[in-house]
């Protein structure tokens, strides 16, 4: 039997003996109702037998972090941490990931708002998660926020964060409601020659060998990925597929970017591989993400009284390192350019956001280039990082992900339009008038034949809570910044805002003859160069993002996308609230177990489902391999009549004369 035919009776048999045990075992578990659950006191905490999900998850880890599939966790207040009402938490930094961390100290660890510090270098909170009408360029938005049912962590946070348009409703409430009645999916996934529906028609257009590769990647161990690219586990049966397109524009994935990451997108996210080409996987908030998200979290945070210490850049945080414990003993930072001292006790508790995607953003205007030496970073969360990182190996290692903006970088850019002249060309595009206040693009349309890549969409509008009825607020970005473009003949880095418009304009299918026009009086744009956007995704091994708590730390966690959590993935929402939730449960010893993370890949239902949709409906079991019908017909004819034959029928794997 050849290595190949043995391999798939391997996965049968697994697949089928999974289904098996799955069917065997399956009992009906009562649980907890929701109401009953709601009424728990910190009087009757979780019974330390009990035990709702898989074995051995209520066990705390080394970090004092449990984990939970939810259930009673959900809804019960944990007990007030002993000691907590004589601690002061420094948070350093005011992004999504420090501000959930203040959430979660308010909320479950019932620490007093007052001995919450925020220290943020800039004078507004939000990090990454921005959007403003800055008077002299425009509204600006450098991205956007992807998120899906399954973001556990952001949603339990939301649940408890206040509306501040809707009163005695929460953020998820809005949110829940805002996505059911306007439910998110594209009408046209990407184009080509100018404007015209490139047709992907929501098929993967993979071949066999495609399909291997990525399964093999799907099954290859976390250490036998460490510091490859996707160039080492990939060939062009997959770049140059459809299912490539829609991987790296939608998450922003370079051919050079780590094979681990992309190994952990795609277990993160097998349940969504039906959802993929149509973006009907994801939801959106209803204004960008500063109004949606940031605000209504400040304004909870500052009315429990935290505090928010604006222009105050922390440069270095002071370790002491006795009895194997690292001890926090000193924050360093400037305040308004003065250089101060916080002197930090045992007692103290630190928590810093290291490395930013956005940090060195180089922001240009409507008549100038977003140019500027990006290279070299000698403040800001880098050179943080770094001074922290030198103090000791468990730290992390900074120059992993920061060193080459060449392979982190690209440019995003806000488009406003200013009248009704640009807005048929769009309507043919997407085929819904963007000024409904509904759904627009259902997430980015991508020009498959750029020279840049270019992407856009159009969320709901208006994306400002104060936008102009009659504007629009596009968001293009372009994958490939330093390529001269197919309508203005220059590098996408290189260019004004206006030429990024006459670029876009010029793939909408504007005619020649009036895209500069329409580009100097119907549009004002601001583009935005990020150095290190996708510095997350860089190649990485073990050890070169520091874990949340460092072994030893007993007063300090790192959050953020460049801290280390298992199987969840980056550059996402959830990821920044997951760290923070560790952080603050691990660090105070907070009795509620972290929500799980959402366990699809387990799932043998997800796991046939998306190996049908990958091949464009056709079932692994069709697959050509030599020898395979000597295990595969035996196989067949032995579940026959069973509840595996169900469910290999049910998601289309087995089919009719199979």
């Amino acid at each position: 039997m050849s290595k190949k035919s043995l391999k798939l009776g391997i996965a049968l048999a697994a697949g089928a003996g999974a289904a098996a045990v799955l069917a065997k075992n399956s009992k009906c578990n009562p649980g907890t109702s929701k109401a009953s659950n709601k009424s728990a006191s910190s009087k009757n905490p979780v019974n330390s037998d009990y035990r709702n999900t898989e074995r051995g998850k209520y066990e705390k880890n080394s970090k004092g972090i449990y984990y939970t599939n939810g259930n009673y966790e959900a809804f019960a207040r944990p007990e007030k941490p002993e000691g907590v009402d004589d601690k002061h938490a420094y948070i350093v930094g005011s992004g999504l990931a420090s501000l959930a961390a203040a959430c979660f100290l308010v909320r479950d660890a019932q620490m007093p708002g007052s001995h919450i510090h925020i220290l943020e270098a800039m004078d507004i909170a939000g990090g990454a998660c921005d959007g403003i009408f800055d008077p002299t360029r425009g509204y600006v938005m450098r991205g956007g926020r992807e998120m899906e049912n399954h973001f556990e962590c952001l949603w339990d946070l939301f649940r408890s964060i206040p509306s501040i348009e809707t009163p005695d409703v929460s953020v998820l409430d809005e949110y829940y409601w805002l996505n059911k009645h306007d439910p998110n999916y594209s009408l046209c996934r990407a184009t080509v020659n100018r404007g015209k529906d490139a047709h992907t028609d929501g098929k993967f257009n993979l071949s066999q060998k495609g399909c291997m590769e990525i399964m093999k990647l799907f099954m290859t161990k976390d250490e036998d990925l460490y510091d490859k690219t996707i160039e080492d586990v990939f060939d062009d049966e997959v770049f140059n597929s459809t299912f490539w397109l829609y991987w790296r524009t939608m998450f922003a994935f370079e051919n050079w970017h780590s094979a681990l990451e992309m190994k952990l997108y795609f277990q993160r996210f097998i349940h969504h591989i039906a959802g993929l080409p149509d973006f009907s996987a994801l939801k959106f908030t209803k204004y960008n993400q500063y109004e949606s998200l940031i605000l209504p979290m400040q304004k909870y945070l500052e009315a429990a009284g935290v505090d928010f210490q604006f222009n105050t850049e922390v440069t270095n945080v002071i370790f002491e390192f006795k009895e194997n414990k690292k001890i926090a003993s000193a924050i360093e930072c400037k305040v308004n350019g003065v250089e101060k001292g916080i002197v930090l006790t045992e007692n103290d508790l630190v928590f810093v956001t290291n490395g930013s995607c956005t940090e060195g953003t180089i922001y240009g205007d409507q008549n100038h280039a977003p140019n500027g030496d990006a290279e070299v970073r000698t403040s800001g969360c880098w050179s943080l990082w770094k001074n922290i990182a030198a103090q000791d190996p468990s730290f992390g290692h900074p120059e992993k992900f920061c060193s080459d903006i060449s392979k982190t970088n690209w440019e995003s850019a806000t488009i406003t339009t200013l009248d009704d002249k640009i807005i048929p060309y769009i309507t043919d595009i997407c085929k819904r008038d963007p000024r409904t206040g509904k759904v627009v693009t259902g997430g980015i349309v991508s020009c498959q034949d750029s020279r840049w890549l270019l992407s856009w969409t159009i969320n709901r509008q208006g994306q400002f809570k104060d936008q102009d009825k009659d504007k629009v607020c596009v968001w293009v970005y372009g994958l490939f910044t330093d390529v001269p473009g197919d309508y203005i003949k220059k590098p996408m880095k290189d260019c004004t805002g206006k030429e990024i418009t006459e670029e876009w304009l010029y793939h909408l299918g504007v005619p020649e003859d009036q895209i500069e026009e329409l580009a100097e009086n119907s549009a004002v744009c601001v583009p935005t160069m990020m150095p290190y956007i996708t510095a997350f995704f860089m190649p990485r091994a073990k050890g070169d993002r520091p874990d949340v708590i460092p072994d030893g730390c007993v007063n300090f966690a790192f959050l953020g996308q460049f801290a280390d959590t298992p199987r969840d993935t980056v550059f996402t929402t959830e990821y920044s609230v997951r760290t923070a939730m560790e952080a603050v449960y691990g660090l105070l010893g907070v009795d509620r177990g972290v929500p799980e993370v959402w366990g699809s890949v387990y799932d043998i239902r997800e796991l046939l489902s998306s190996s049908v949709k990958l091949m464009d409906g056709k079932s692994p079991l069709e697959i050509e391999i030599p020898g395979a019908n000597l295990i595969k017909k035996p196989l067949l004819h032995f579940i026959r009549g069973t509840v595996i034959e169900k469910i290999l029928r049910d998601y289309d794997v087995l089919k009719d004369g199979m």
